[in-house]
């Protein structure tokens, strides 16, 4: 099996689990926008899995960088830089007692995050396949 289809099919399920993510972190703020969940317990399951967020699509970025993959390393780069930036301002975090106040501004970073990594999980998906039949075709011949 080839190197590179091993590194798309690592960036496959880690693209997978960071949308994962923004889409668990957005139906949380919804769940407290429509009162069935309160604001500690969403600060508090959203603090648990932000940083590791940053951190896996900091690794991402830095994997692709190392492959010498600079298309998906330019796709993801300004979201890593983003997310360095915020966690290096203290402003990851959610507060318990500001929530209500920022809670639309979270929606749309949480969304706008959604289409980020749809648009890099659709580009690693078409690598991947692309890579895959390229494999199989070069096997054949």
């Amino acid at each position: 099996m080839s190197w590179e289809l091993i590194l798309l099919l690592l960036s496959f399920v880690i693209s997978l689990g960071l949308l994962a993510a923004a889409f668990y972190q957005f139906i949380c703020l919804s769940d407290l926008e429509s009162d069935y969940i309160n604001p500690y317990d969403l600060s508090s399951r959203i603090n648990a899995i932000v940083t590791k967020e940053f951190l896996v699509q900091g690794m991402l970025c830095g994997l692709f960088l190392l492959t010498w993959h600079w298309f998906m390393f330019l796709i993801s780069a300004p979201l890593a830089y983003y997310h360095l930036k915020l966690y290096m301002n203290q402003k990851h975090l959610i507060d318990v007692t500001e929530i209500f106040s920022v809670l639309n501004a979270e929606k749309k970073y949480r969304v706008i995050k959604i289409g980020f990594y749809l648009v890099l999980f659709i580009v690693v998906l078409f690598r991947l396949v692309v890579t895959a039949v390229e494999l199989i075709l070069d096997e054949d011949g």
